[in-house]
């Protein structure tokens, strides 16, 4: 690429972003001149409909070499791991489930072939819903490209740091950040550190946005000014590439005689971007009891539900712990939200052993759930000094429809079989004077 090992970012999420890796490649004044600065070939490509309001708006214009329509022929692909939509989860009891840290694969797997389903809702063809995976590679993308048709991806590295070079530029990304790739955009994922895991949601509806803030403010959680868009970068060298598409929930393959990685110029408001977590503006209580925890989100994909998203992306990341004559972990709960989650780093205060980095947990809609006897006990007795819950960063994926695990994530070796265990020594303790 054109780019410097160091690599250099646009501020801010969803800004007109204008960016060149040759100065003059931008035409000025208009988009699609009758010669283009270079010969280039002007590109636009659409992420929300040409119709939608303004503030909603995401389109970007690519200067390119080649236009992404010179490829070769498709053929189907085949990733059996890879599942969309809720037509190919499994139906299974009300029961909480959790899984141990997935192992990283034996054979040689990049990001395409590693990549494993875990729980799937929603429909790709209506554009609702999501998907969560894993990913766990061993070997970088070379010559090899993805986009995705069905929905944008929300990659969070647990173990490994990712190099992805996307159309618009190369974005780093290490544990504790996250990058959102939107629908559409080819890239490929290098694994500077060796073998990598990670977890990814697909989101096949409304595109990723900050939350609104209501009471809090004009400022809190997360500032639109942390997040970082690449700039522009090229590949110069010639040779094959093979392209993977994701396409009405298959994969299909096609060859390219030329890198796709070939976009000298950009300007616009849809990009990839990526934010570090550890920019969050943690807001919580100051006096008793704690918010819900939809205090802690960073992006939500709304539904036509106002209130009621179709996918939420929400951390737990360090933060103070004061709130006095108060229960301080999650309490008991069941929620209409069903919840998918993870953990980068850290203990999650919930669950204090069994949740491992690497692992994940899902608590569909009305399953009851809160911390285990270890957790209670301790909480329940603990002195409420402040307290700092640092070094852990868990996540969730929230969405309004229910989750169905995979064929996978049931049987392929993780599924922690014995996790209601940990709430069966909660005791009864009423005590009637």
């Amino acid at each position: 690429m054109t780019s410097s090992p160091t690599l250099t970012y646009q501020s801010g999420f969803g800004n007109e972003f204008a960016t060149e890796a040759v100065a003059g490649a931008l035409p000025q004044g208009r988009n699609s001149p009758q010669r283009a600065p270079f010969d280039l070939y002007p590109e636009l490509v659409s992420g929300t409909a040409f119709t939608a309001p303004r503030a909603e708006n995401r389109r970007s214009w690519l200067y390119r070499r080649q236009p992404s329509v010179v490829s070769g022929r498709y053929a189907a692909y085949a990733q059996p791991f890879w599942k969309t939509g809720a037509a190919e989860g499994l139906r299974t009891s009300p029961e909480p489930l959790r899984w141990h840290p997935f192992p990283l694969p034996q054979d040689e797997a990049d990001f395409i072939d590693g990549m494993r389903t875990l729980a799937v809702n929603g429909d790709v063809e209506a554009q609702t819903g999501m998907g969560a995976h894993v990913y766990l590679a061993n070997r970088s993308m070379e010559r090899r490209a993805f986009v995705n048709a069905d929905g944008e991806m929300l990659l969070v590295p647990q173990q490994g740091r990712l190099r992805i070079t996307t159309e618009l530029g190369v974005l780093d990304v290490a544990p504790g950040e996250i990058a959102l790739l939107p629908r559409g955009i080819a890239f490929k994922v290098a694994l500077p550190d060796g073998p990598s895991r990670g977890y990814v949601c697909e989101n096949y509806g409304a595109m990723f946005r900050l939350p609104e803030l209501g009471p809090i403010g004009s400022n809190g959680l997360a500032n639109a000014r942390d997040f970082q868009a690449p700039v522009a970068a090229y590949e110069p060298e010639a040779g094959e590439y093979e392209v993977v598409k994701k396409f009405a929930g298959a994969l299909w393959r096609a060859p390219m005689a030329h890198t796709p990685f070939n976009v000298v110029a950009w300007h616009g408001n849809l990009a990839p971007c990526k934010y570090n977590t550890a920019h969050f503006m943690t807001i919580g209580s100051i006096s008793h009891d704690h918010p819900d925890p939809s205090i802690f989100t960073v992006l939500t994909s709304p539904s036509d539900t106002p209130g009621t998203a179709n996918c939420d992306f929400v951390i737990f990341p360090p933060r103070w712990m004061v709130a006095e004559d108060t229960f301080r972990p999650p309490w008991y709960h069941r929620n209409l939200m069903s919840e998918f989650m993870g953990l980068v780093y850290g203990q999650y205060d919930a669950k204090p052993e069994g949740f491992k980095p690497g692992g994940a947990s899902l608590h569909n809609c009305m399953v009851p759930h809160g911390p285990d006897t270890e957790a209670f006990e301790k909480a329940s007795t603990a002195e409420l000094k402040p307290h700092k819950l640092d070094n852990t960063l868990a996540f969730m994926f929230e969405s309004r429809f229910r989750f169905l695990p995979t064929e996978f994530a049931m049987n392929g070796g993780a599924l922690d079989t014995a996790y209601a265990d940990c709430w069966q020594g909660l005791k009864n303790q009423f005590k009637e004077d």
